[in-house]
């Protein structure tokens, strides 16, 4: 019988990166080298969640974080380690962690610091103790020169440079977009490189499922009630897992629609607008899908501070205007 040989997957994030540097005559390589850093922490990120119970750094460590949520102990260890990475990338100026009240500010324009970095280290970090998926949202947004750094990072979404997410799950994917599309990237153990799996990825149009914390219906205002009483009657799916990067990564391959309403004791949202919600509403309008707050498009928000809470209903464009069209 003829042996038949596969092809190894050799197109490694970096790889990929200096390819789109091409369409960029003016590239310096400055803002390829944040993401280098990027994908260089969450290896490490990736390493510590797969041995967290045999390092026994599961649990909480006693305290709160600036949210007021409690500090899981590899919250802790995530934000550390990105810190560590990017801090002595040169071009950063400012580095932002929904873990910390104020921002790092690393380095002023004159110094290079053209860059902020805004990340959430472990988004739903309360489910490491049962396995369940766990990940790291980034945004990148490009610094105004002369303006005071504290007011340079709140820009809305639609300024973002770049954004993107590492999920730790069955495998370790960091998904990207710089605005040219949605690429999908699995960490190969063997080689230790993120490898390309996925290009210009677009969200299915045909899944009939939300993803939404139905233990709150009655927290929730009554035009996400009348949308949930409707999908129970039109034969939709309901697939929640509780941790935003797993619930947006299968929304992505398999379309549908995530909601995170207000609730009567969250009245402004619970999500974070600059760390969760803009960056993963870029990724999701970069796919082809919507991304909503109250009725307004996410990255046309204007934020007044850096943890500013919304609401958030994100997904395919059919499924988000499923939603909406109960809003009056």
């Amino acid at each position: 019988m003829e042996k038949r040989w596969t092809q190894d997957n050799l197109t490694s994030l970096q790889s990929n990166i200096l390819a789109e540097e091409q369409n960029h005559p003016g590239a310096t390589g400055e803002f390829s080298w944040i993401l280098s850093a990027i994908a260089l922490a969450t290896k490490a990120i990736g390493n510590k969640v797969r041995c967290a119970r045999i390092q026994d750094v599961l649990g909480d460590v006693g305290d709160t974080n600036v949210q007021g949520e409690t500090q899981q102990k590899l919250d802790v260890i995530a934000n550390e380690i990105i810190l560590r990475c990017l801090g002595d990338r040169e071009n950063i100026g400012i580095l932002a962690s929904e873990e910390n009240e104020t921002p790092f500010l690393l380095r002023s324009s004159e110094e290079g610091g053209k860059y902020a970095v805004l990340f959430d280290p472990l988004d739903g970090s309360s489910n490491l103790d049962s396995s369940v998926g766990v990940g790291t949202i980034f945004s990148v947004l490009r610094l105004a020169e002369g303006e005071a750094r504290d007011e340079a990072m709140l820009q809305s979404g639609s300024e973002q440079v770049a954004a993107g997410y590492v999920l730790y799950g069955s495998s370790t994917v960091l998904v990207l977009t710089t605005g040219n599309g949605v690429d999908m990237f699995v960490l190969d153990q063997s080689i230790g490189s993120f490898v390309l799996v996925g290009k210009r990825l677009q969200i299915p149009t045909d899944n009939k499922t939300y993803s939404i914390n139905e233990a709150y219906t009655m927290r929730f205002g009554e035009e996400v009630q009348q949308f949930l009483g409707w999908a129970h009657q039109n034969s939709y799916s309901s697939r929640y897992i509780g941790s935003m990067v797993a619930d947006v990564h299968r929304i992505l391959l398999k379309g549908g629609v995530f909601l995170y309403p207000p609730t009567t004791d969250k009245p402004e949202g619970k999500l974070r607008l600059m760390y969760e919600a803009n960056p993963m509403a870029m990724i999701i309008e970069q796919a082809g899908g919507k991304a909503f707050a109250r009725g307004k498009r996410i990255l046309d928000i204007k934020p007044d501070g850096l943890h500013q809470r919304v609401s958030v209903v994100l997904g395919s464009s059919e499924q988000v205007d499923a939603v909406l069209s109960h809003f009056s």
